[in-house]
This record gives structure tokens, C-alpha cells and sequence, in this order.
């Protein structure tokens, strides 16, 4: 072969010889698009990349497989062919070094064009993150190349936005720079880069989180007094350079709530204020998080100097076993599982999840908090690197480095082909067959159920070892203290051993214990039992004690041991079962409203010992097939009802508890919750049409039909909604009366029939309430009949609707009831819901309904989130008013507001407001689901659980409550100014 062509070949060999041999979901499609990219490469002048994809080989199959599997890479190929011609030339490593070198001075290029500067790094980061992915996909690369590609590549995109930033300060004479061509240089704007961004651990599409201080002192400040104002408003500008969408798309999303206190503290704190505040009041997640931290841009040295002045703050010189307990309890992610069975896969958090990503970071930046400040050497901010160092200092087993190592790489591929697929910020794995074949068949696996197999293996390998680090831990509740419950006389040190587990009254809590040793409980008859529970009594207040709510959980506790029958089993299975203990702690402490289900029917904390609860998912086929379990056989009325009653209850405490272990997020329980719903009140309407017929005969003729209405209708029912119905019925034309012993006349006899259903359902009796029924949304509302006719429902719904009436109808979905007259009403519904309208109209009629609400109903404070102005409602109207003018490109008969909300057509909403719409739907279900599962009453900001605000801290990923305030507010804000926007600026 002669020279040039040996050279040629080396440069682009990888592309020719990708190392991976991945496989299409679909060959044909594969073809078709490979063909389409082929037509585009010779329209726009790349005959060689033409002629590669032409070619039957190694290349052309790698890149159809890559683009069926990934649209997001097939798209940008498509939009820019000339990323792939250019590898002819350069080879990837080359051409991201050329690139880099093209974003580091694309602020020089720009001059004082700010849309020029954007335009310029999201086309190259484009590129980059490209081939970033072409290559690790052709297995050019290991993972860790990868992560420090993406980490490289955000370093240098934000360096060269904080230099134009900076030289335009300049211009303005808001700053005076030490050396124009040197921007940074002794600017004194430092900014941080955390977490994976500051370990050089980006995943594919991660956003980037910054801290940004100042120093007001630094040589190129002009005035100290305006350096706050001038570095925020920077800093501001800097995070709409890297995150606005535009054509060109997004560089980076930025996250700057990882600052000191970021409710109330401006973007860009000066260093001295920081300093003070991590000293005085920095608390431990902080601690951990400022391990990672690093001087990404700006003024590199202030910025090295800034966390040379945190180092005793961030290590700590003694055995710091108590700050891990402090990052226990704030981020609910040092989990132990045990004996919860088999790890879903569908639907599995790869990051958050139990095995997962963030369990080595924890394994690794616990063990850091402990040992680092007198071992320098575990100061790292990489994990794998300090897998080793601590292995090397044998703070854990060389077995563990090699396991742990091993699997998260493994999972960080996976993370990564989960991101590749739409470059979409998600961490979890499809739920849908197709979607788990497509994850496996980008990580080279033959099929997903061999994926599967690996990916099982190594969430249990993490959790294994993760659990075993936790374990040979020193306690903390060694040396727990006395705790002497005989007699009638309290003990003055038990008293103070309960008052330092977090009792505030300790007297009392010992009359408790007392009473459970005296027997006075069935549960405690048996000396045998109160031997158990004695056992078990230190275990039990250092799990109480924990919940920060001692005295309440204990006294749940206490209520729901006066109601059980029996107790050695229970006492010896949470004395070997710490994970379920902690979880029945969490119950009484955090979550009044699941700690009343289990006080009221002991016998729903059964289902907790179900080994494969939290694996198994609580889908409509398993609800389903308990569900008929439960009922079988030849029962009574009355005994269905209470059947019904007794399985809701059940299964909306199981489902709960779920959400509450974090085996399911807000989203599937919404859709659990409604599943339940469904097949319940189905159950019931099968129950009361046959009991009704029985006296009442049937109608010639006739059908019933359910319309699931509101957040049932949009499946996003929460463990304390009502349910909106709408019963709709059907009969032969000529019929006039049912043909039973007592016959009604058609309209008579559905409208006592759906009062009976109404009975049925909501009358509370010995076994509580199924649902409480609102059938107020029907034609007419309260003044209609109970039951609507179709024809009516017909004519009402295409005539005489109001706007809001169609807007509630978009979120319709027949839930029970006849098959024949569901798939009508479903039609009628989708016609409806089509009709066209004036859109302009619409939107003025929804902004002056909004606005009415407003005034009718004032949200008590920014934590009423279905209220409050950009909350839920505000979002609900959006997706609603989408729908129903056309505004709208999902399938037909999508009624998910989350769904919804990311179909929106980009006519209606631009890519990056869909995006904040989807983002701030997803963050206010995760905390109302949260909310509505452990509180009965409203959330009153001033009187939290403490255990609830952990709960709402892990299910929304933020740090501390703060944080969570601010973000509420900025998101709530965000959502008004888009709805503003729609529907205030759109009105004519």
C-alpha cells in the first residue's frame, strides 16, 4: 500500500474498522435512512462520504445502525453531513483539538456580537458532541476518554463566553482589565465547576452545574461598591450564552443553585462572604459537594486560591462519622437495600436508582469526608481514581475498587446511550420493549434480555458492596445510653438518652414503652413478644429518633401497635430487617396520611413483606390481576363494595410506599394511582349495574360509559385526589322502560342507577370510602342530570359547550364501562376535541378564566402549587389550550399534561420553553405527589415533617430545602412570564 493511502487509511481507520458491531432495531429503516443521508451527502458536494455510505462495509453498517438508533445523531448528520466528510481528514481526536482551539477564541472572532459568539459555540459544540458520540458508540474510546471529552468541551465553551463577557465589561468600562488579550487574567470572577463538571465526569447530556464568586479587590475591579451588581449581571448574561435555545440550539444548561444559600443571595457572591458563610453555616452536603469542585473558568488562580482557604473547612482532621449521617438523612441516597428482591430494569434510575451511579459517588465521597482530612492523597475529585487511592490505603477491599470500577463505567455507558437516543437530560431506562431493545443494542449487547442479564448483575454487585460499607461503619448509636423502662418511676438517665435521640418528651415516651412491656396490648400478651419488642425497643427509637419528628412517629408507632393482633413476627422481622424498619420509621414520621392507613388496617403493612414489592411495578396488568384475585367468586353486593374498599386502600398505601422507597417516581404512581382508579370504580359500575338490573331489569338495548375526567382522565391521579366522572349511556331508539319487576323509563332509571354508583363508591362505611365522586364537569354541570344520554352529551359538547368545558375535554379518557360505547365516546371525544376554533379566541378566554381563578382563589403562599400564579394550573391551561386549537403534534387521544407538554408544536412553544414547561411539570408532580401521599391536610411551609422535607429533597435531586424554595419560585416565575407570553401577548 503506498504511503499516502497507508496514511489516509490510519487516519480514518476507526471509521472505516469501528470496533463495535452494532445492530439496527430495524434493518429496512436502517436502509431507508442511510439512503436518505447518502442522497443528502452528494446534494450538498461530499462525493467521499457519498461513496463510503454507497459501499457495502463495516463503515456503512456502523453508521445505518448508529443513526436507526440514535434520531438525535442521525438529525444532526442529516443538518450537517460535512462533520462526517471531515473525518476523511482529520481523525476525531485531531478534529476536537481543531475545534476546541476554534471555541477558545471564538470570543475574539465575535467582537462585541453576542449572537454572533452564541451562534459560533453552539455550531461547534454541536460538531464536538457528535463525535463525541460517533466515537464512543465505534468504541474508539473508553468511557473515561469520554467523560473527559464532554468535560473538556464544556470548560472550553464557558471559558470563552466568560472572556467575551469580560473584554465587553471592558469596553464599558464596568471593569479594567490587567491584559485585554488575557481576559480572565486577575479578573477576580471565579467560577466553580461542581459536580461531574468539576470531576471531568460529564455525561452526554448533562447540564452544567456553576458557583460563581468575585473578588472585589482583584485588580481589575473599578468599583467595589458596584462589583456585586456588575459580576451577577455578567454571570447572568453567561448562563443565557450557554443555555438560551435558539436555531442553533443550546450550548450547555447552567445550574447555579448550588451556591450558598440561593434564595436569597445574588448569582456572583464576593469571596469573602462565601468564605464566612461555609465557615459559620456551611453544612455537610455542602462540604461533600465542594469535593468535587474546581476552577473551570474565569480567574483560575483567585479561583484555586478561593478553595485553598476552604480546605479545613472541606477536610476535617477527626473521623467524621457524624457529617455522614448528616448526608444520610439530606439526600436519602445512603440506602442499605436488603431483601427487596429482584431490580427492575424497565424504567430503572441509572443515576438515582438503588445500585446506581450516584450510590459509588456516595460510596466514594463518604468514605473522602471521613478519611481525607489526614490523608491528603483522598482528596480527589474523580471517583474512579479515589476508587483506588482508598483501596491503596485499605479504607475499602481491593475487591470493591475492582467491582465498583468495573460497574461505573458500565452504568456511565449506559447512562450515556440512554442520553444518545434524543439527547434528552434522563438517567432512566425505557419502559417499552422497543426502547430497552434500542438501549441494548447501542451498548453492542445481542438482545435486551442479555442486557438485562449484565445490567441486573451490576446493580446488585454496587449495591452489595455499598450496603457492606455501611455496615462496618462505626454506629453511631454506640453507647446508646440507659434505657430502663421498669418500674412506675422514669429514669433520670433514660430520660436523657431519649431527650439526645431527638425525644422532646422523654416522660411521656417512657410511659409509652412502659405500657408495651406491661402487656396491655393484644400485641403484647405474650411474654415472648415483649421479649422481642424489648430487643427491638433500641433499634426502634434510634429509628425514630432519626425521623427528627420523634415523639410523633413514636406515638403513630404506638397507635398502630394498639391495633394489631399479634407481634413476634413483625418484631422479628424488623429486628433482622433494618431497611424495613427504616421504612416503617419514615411511615409514622414523615407521612401522616400513610401512617393513618396503617394504623387504621394493621393489615396493609403485610403487603410491605412482599419481597418483591419494590421491584415488581405496580402496572395496570398487576393491579389487574389482584384485583380479580380479590373478588373472585359468588359475594354478595355489600361484600364486593367493601372489597373494593379494602383492595384501594391497600393497594394506594403499597403504591405509596414505592413512591415513598423511590422504586417509582411521581409519574408512574400518577399513573398507578389512576390505574387503580380505573379498575376499581370499573369493578363497582359492574357491581351496581348487575344489583341494579336485579330489581330494575335492563334497558333494551342499553350501555354505559365512564369518562374519566381531570387528572384521572389525564392519568395523573395523587393519593389524595377526588375523581371526575361523567356517565354516559346508550339505548335502542324506541325503548321506553327497563323490563324488570319496578321498569323506569330510560332517562330515570340511569340517573338513579349513577346516584347508586355514587353511593357505592363514596358513602363511607366500616371499611372507609372508595373515591369521592365530582360529576360536576357533565353537560349543565350540578343543574343536569346525574346521567347524560350520547346524543346529548353530542349535541351539548358541539353547541352549547363552554371554552373551559372543551379545555376540560382535552384531558377526557373513557375508563369503564360498555367496550362498544368507550371506543364511541373515545371517537366523539377525539372529534370533538379536532373541531376547529378560533384560536385567538380560545386563548383569550383561558387567560380571563385564569386570571378570575386568581382572583377567586388566591394560593396561600408559593408552596400551593396547583394555584399559585405559574403552577400547576397555569401549565394544565397551556397544554389544554394546545390541544384543543390544534397546537399540538402528539398521537391522538394523548391526555397526560406531561405528555402534552413536550408534543407541544414548535408554532406554539420553541424548544427551550417546551423544555421549561416539561422540566417544571415534572418538579411540581414530584413534589405534589410527595405532598398529597404523606400530608391529609394542606403543606404548611412553617410546620414540615423534617423526614417529609428529606422525602421532597430526594424525589426532586435538590440539596436542602432552600434551594428547593428558590427553585420554586424561579420555576413558577418562568412558568408565568411562557404563559404570558401565550396567551396575555397572543390575545388578538
Amino acid at each position: 500500500m503506498a504511503p499516502g493511502k497507508a496514511a489516509y487509511r490510519a487516519r480514518t481507520s476507526w471509521l472505516l474498522h469501528p470496533s463495535a458491531q452494532l445492530k439496527p432495531l430495524d434493518e429496512e429503516r436502517a436502509g431507508r435512512e442511510i439512503a436518505e443521508l447518502t442522497a443528502i451527502a452528494n446534494d450538498e458536494g461530499f462525493p467521499r462520504l457519498a461513496g463510503l455510505l454507497k459501499a457495502d462495509g463495516i463503515a456503512r453498517r456502523f453508521l445505518s445502525a448508529v443513526f436507526d438508533l440514535s434520531p438525535f445523531l442521525r438529525d444532526l448528520a442529516r443538518r450537517c453531513p460535512r462533520m462526517l466528510d471531515a473525518l476523511f481528514d482529520q481523525p476525531v481526536e485531531e478534529r476536537l483539538r481543531a475545534i476546541a482551539i476554534e471555541i477558545e477564541t471564538a470570543w475574539r472572532a465575535a467582537g462585541s456580537s453576542e449572537a454572533g459568539l452564541m451562534a459560533d459555540l453552539r455550531q461547534l459544540k454541536m460538531e464536538a458532541h457528535f463525535l463525541i458520540a460517533l466515537s464512543d458508540l465505534a468504541e474508539e474510546t473508553d468511557t473515561n476518554l469520554t467523560v473527559h471529552r464532554l468535560s473538556d468541551l464544556a470548560d472550553s465553551c464557558a471559558c470563552s463566553a466568560v472572556n467575551f463577557l469580560l473584554a465587553d465589561a471592558d469596553r464599558q468600562g464596568k471593569l479594567k482589565l490587567v491584559d485585554p488579550a488575557r481576559p480572565s487574567l486577575e479578573s477576580g470572577w471565579i467560577l466553580l465547576g461542581m459536580g461531574k463538571l468539576g470531576a471531568h465526569e460529564l455525561n452526554f447530556s448533562s447540564d452544567i452545574d456553576l458557583v460563581v464568586f468575585f473578588d472585589p479587590e482583584a485588580p481589575a475591579v473599578v468599583d467595589q461598591m458596584e462589583a456585586t451588581d456588575t459580576f451577577s449581571r455578567l454571570t447572568r448574561r453567561l448562563v443565557r450564552i450557554l443555555q438560551d435555545r435558539t436555531e442553533n440550539g443550546y450550548v450547555f444548561r447552567t445550574d447555579l443553585r448550588l451556591r450558598p444559600d440561593p434564595g436569597s443571595t445574588p448569582l456572583a457572591i464576593p469571596v469573602e462572604a462565601a468564605l464566612n458563610y461555609y465557615e459559620g453555616r456551611g453544612q455537610n452536603w455542602e462540604r461533600a459537594a465542594m469535593i468535587k469542585a474546581r476552577p473551570v473558568a474565569g480567574d483560575v488562580e483567585a479561583g484555586a486560591a478561593f478553595l485553598k482557604e476552604l480546605q479545613p473547612y472541606i477536610w476535617r482532621k477527626y473521623m467524621d462519622y457524624a457529617a455522614i449521617a448528616d448526608v444520610h438523612s439530606i439526600k436519602r441516597q445512603i440506602h442499605a437495600h436488603k431483601g427487596h428482591g429482584e431490580i427492575a430494569v424497565k424504567g430503572h434510575n441509572v443515576k438515582l436508582g438503588r445500585g446506581g451511579i450516584r450510590e459509588i459517588e456516595f460510596f466514594v465521597q463518604t468514605q473522602q469526608l471521613i478519611a481525607g482530612g489526614r490523608f491528603p492523597e483522598l482528596r480527589g475529585r474523580e471517583t474512579v481514581p479515589m476508587l483506588a487511592k482508598l483501596a491503596d490505603r485499605g479504607w475499602i477491599t481491593a475487591d470493591a475498587r475492582g467491582a465498583l470500577t468495573q460497574q461505573y463505567w458500565f452504568l456511565r455507558r449506559v447512562e450515556h446511550a440512554i442520553q444518545m437516543v434524543a439527547d434528552e437530560q434522563t438517567h432512566t431506562l425505557p419502559e417499552d420493549d422497543e426502547g430497552l431493545e434500542r438501549i441494548a443494542h447501542m451498548l453492542g449487547y445481542v438482545d435486551a434480555e442479555t442486557f438485562s442479564t449484565a445490567f441486573r448483575s451490576a446493580l446488585q454487585q454496587v449495591e452489595r458492596h455499598y450496603a457492606a460499607l455501611f455496615e462496618t461503619a462505626p454506629e453511631l448509636s454506640a453507647g446508646i445510653g440507659n434505657l430502663v423502662f421498669t418500674g412506675d418511676v422514669d429514669d433520670p438517665d433514660t430520660l436523657q438518652t431519649l431527650h439526645r435521640l431527638g425525644f422532646q418528651r422523654p416522660s411521656d415516651i417512657c410511659r409509652v414503652i412502659r405500657a408495651w412491656h406491661f402487656g396491655r396490648y393484644r400485641v403484647t400478651r405474650s411474654a415472648e413478644a415483649r421479649e422481642r419488642l424489648t430487643e427491638l425497643t433500641p433499634a426502634l427509637l434510634e429509628a425514630f429518633g432519626k425521623t427528627r419528628r420523634a415523639d410523633e412517629a413514636l406515638m403513630r408507632f404506638d397507635e398502630f401497635l394498639a391495633g394489631l393482633p399479634a407481634g413476634i413476627q413483625l418484631f422479628s422481622l424488623l429486628q433482622s430487617n433494618p431497611a424495613l424498619l427504616k421504612l416503617l420509621a419514615t411511615i409514622m414520621g414523615a407521612a401522616p396520611r400513610l401512617a393513618a392507613v396503617i394504623t387504621r388496617r394493621p393489615h396493609v403493612f403485610d403487603g410491605l413483606l412482599d419481597p418483591a414489592l419494590l421491584s415488581e411495578l405496580p402496572d395496570r396488568k398487576y393491579l389487574a390481576a389482584r384485583l380479580a384475585a380479590f373478588i373472585e367468586g359468588d359475594r354478595p353486593y355489600e361484600d364486593v363494595l367493601d372489597r373494593l374498599r379494602i383492595f384501594a386502600s391497600e393497594q394506594k398505601f403499597l403504591i405509596g410506599v414505592r413512591l415513598l422507597a423511590g422504586s417509582i417516581d411521581a409519574r408512574r404512581a400518577g399513573r398507578a394511582f389512576s390505574d387503580l382508579a380505573d379498575l376499581t370504580i370499573g369493578a363497582a359500575l359492574d357491581a351496581v349495574t348487575a344489583e341494579f338490573a336485579m330489581r330494575h331489569g335492563r334497558v333494551p338495548g342499553g350501555r354505559v360509559a365512564l369518562l374519566g375526567m381531570g387528572k384521572l382522565g389525564s392519568q395523573e391521579l395523587t393519593a389524595g385526589s377526588d375523581v371526575d366522572l361523567i356517565l354516559l349511556y346508550d339505548h335502542e331508539q324506541d325503548a321506553e322502560e327497563s323490563d324488570g319487576e319496578k321498569s323506569l323509563a330510560p332517562a330515570h332509571y340511569y340517573s338513579r342507577m349513577t346516584q347508586r354508583l355514587i353511593a357505592a363508591v363514596s358513602a363511607p362505611t366500616a371499611e372507609g370510602v372508595l373515591y369521592e365522586l365530582d360529576l360536576r364537569l357533565r353537560p349543565s354541570g350540578n343543574k343536569g342530570p346525574v346521567a347524560t344520554h350520547i346524543e346529548a352529551f353530542r349535541k351539548y359538547q358541539r353547541q352549547d359547550a363552554w371554552t373551559w368545558e372543551q379545555m376540560a375535554l382535552s384531558r377526557a379518557r373513557p375508563i369503564s364501562g360498555d367496550p362498544g360505547l368507550c371506543d364511541e365516546v373515545g371517537s366523539e371525544v377525539a372529534a370533538i376535541v379536532a373541531l376547529p376554533r378560533d384560536a385567538a379566541k380560545v386563548r383569550r378566554e383561558a387567560f380571563d378564566m385564569r386570571k378570575l381563578i386568581e382572583g377567586e382563589k388566591p394560593p396561600r403562599d408559593i408552596w400551593d402549587i396547583k394555584l399559585v400564579p405559574g403552577g400547576l394550573i397555569d401549565l394544565e391551561f397551556i397544554a389544554q389550550v394546545a390541544v384543543i386549537t390544534g397546537q399540538f403534534d402528539g398521537p391522538p387521544g394523548m391526555t397526560g399534561t406531561a405528555e402534552i407538554l413536550t408534543h407541544l408544536s414548535p408554532q406554539y412553544a420553541d424548544a427551550q420553553m417546551r423544555q421549561e414547561l416539561s422540566d417544571a411539570y415534572s418538579f411540581y408532580l414530584a413534589i405534589t405527589q410527595m405532598t398529597r401521599l404523606c400530608l391529609t391536610g394542606a403543606f404548611d411551609r412553617n410546620d414540615v415533617p423534617p423526614g417529609l422535607s428529606d422525602l421532597l429533597l430526594a424525589a426532586t435531586d435538590l440539596p436542602d430545602f432552600s434551594v428547593m424554595e428558590a427553585h420554586l419560585k424561579d420555576v413558577s416565575t418562568s412558568v408565568r412570564k411562557n404563559f404570558d407570553q401565550l396567551f396575555r401577548s397572543k390575545r388578538k
